[in-house]
């Protein structure tokens, strides 16, 4: 660094004693400025510093959240978006250009065959959200998967367990013979409940349900639980129904949403923008039904009457949490950790976000 050295003629001790009094000028005009105008100056100025900072601990800034979000949902289409309001919303426009506002731009969507499938790739970091039943989220989270409950999109998923053609007419006489279920699914609780409260032992194995629908048209099997829409299908070409979930309040599955704990530590205030958004495109469904169903009825295979009737409008839940979904929930868990479906027990208040 290059030095700059003083005049010659200019002794040191001048300069050091005018810049002794140039420091001390400073400092009294300094403090004379503490009586004056200049104090309410820096109070206006530092009030916004204060208000920001305020505001940045209350919420996130909207650069840290992800740009990225990957959603997880049960099915499978040419469409590639989950089924109730929340494919709508996002088919629709109402939650995904409400997302975008805040800065998440990649939105992807990947379709599972059933619940465990889809928690895997929760716990993998896979994905940030889950849309899938209760069995499998309760089962995940007690292995110990780092989620949180935000919503139950439906209080009442039903589904029937429906017999070979010629064979079995109750669930009585199932006794000894295979029975398929999806292991891990809502299907399978109720299954098991349901077995377990009439002493009916039989040889219960796992299938998905497009497996299971063909044993069962084979024959390879003697009963199979089946969803509410396939269910109706099935009916309809004459399988016999054996028992109906709905008849037991206390064995019907309820619909999830989980989101991992990572993403909520980026995103705190996604769980109430999501519901939030949730509930106007529910709103919104309602005032354009035939639109909505035609656009449930291309998730699948299913005539757009049997989706009217398997799954209305009227099933779908407007608040993310009722008094009955939870008590449904508690009841599930109970189960599953009294039949050793599921290892360790948690507090599902501390799990559940509102």
């Amino acid at each position: 660094m290059k030095h700059v050295q003083a005049k010659k003629g200019v002794s040191r001790f001048k300069i050091l004693s005018l810049s002794i009094g140039l420091v001390a000028l400073l400092l009294i005009q300094a403090c004379g400025n503490k009586d004056t105008t200049d104090t309410a100056d820096s109070a206006d100025s530092a009030a916004p510093a204060a208000s920001a900072a305020t505001q940045d601990s209350a919420a996130p800034a909207k650069t840290d959240i992800p740009k990225a979000l990957h959603i997880g949902y049960i099915g499978a289409s040419s469409v590639n978006l989950p089924s109730l309001a929340e494919g709508w919303g996002f088919k629709s426009g109402i939650i995904s250009d409400e997302l975008k506002k805040q800065g998440i731009t990649e939105i992807t969507f990947t379709g599972f065959p059933n619940g465990p499938d889809l928690t895997e790739s929760l716990i993998s970091g896979r994905l940030d959200v889950g849309l899938l039943g209760d069995t499998p989220a309760i089962l995940a989270r007690s292995n110990g998967a780092k989620t949180r409950l935000i919503a139950q999109q439906v209080v009442v998923l039903d589904a029937y367990i429906i017999g070979k053609k010629g064979g079995v007419k109750t669930i009585a006489e199932l006794k000894g013979k295979k029975v398929a279920t999806q292991k891990g699914s809502y299907m399978h609780r109720y299954a098991a409940g349901l077995l377990k409260e009439q002493n009916v032992d039989v040889k219960l194995i796992h299938l998905l349900a497009p497996d299971a629908e063909a044993a069962l048209v084979k024959g390879d099997i003697e009963a199979t639980t089946v969803a509410s829409a396939n269910a109706v299908k099935l009916i309809a070409q004459g399988y016999p129904v054996l028992d109906h979930e709905a008849d037991h309040a206390n064995l019907v599955g309820t619909s999830t949403t989980v989101v991992t704990e990572d993403y909520l530590s980026k995103f705190p205030g996604f769980p109430k923008l999501w519901n939030d958004l949730r509930k106007q495109s529910l709103a919104d469904l309602k005032t354009k039904e035939d639109d909505y169903y035609k656009f449930a009825t291309s998730l699948g295979k299913l005539p757009e009457e049997t989706v009217r009737q398997a799954s209305p409008i009227s099933s779908i839940a407007e608040e993310p949490f009722s008094d009955a979904g939870i008590q449904l929930l508690e009841g599930t868990k109970k189960f599953l950790i009294e039949e050793k479906l599921a290892e360790n027990d948690f507090d599902l208040n501390a799990w559940i976000l509102k």
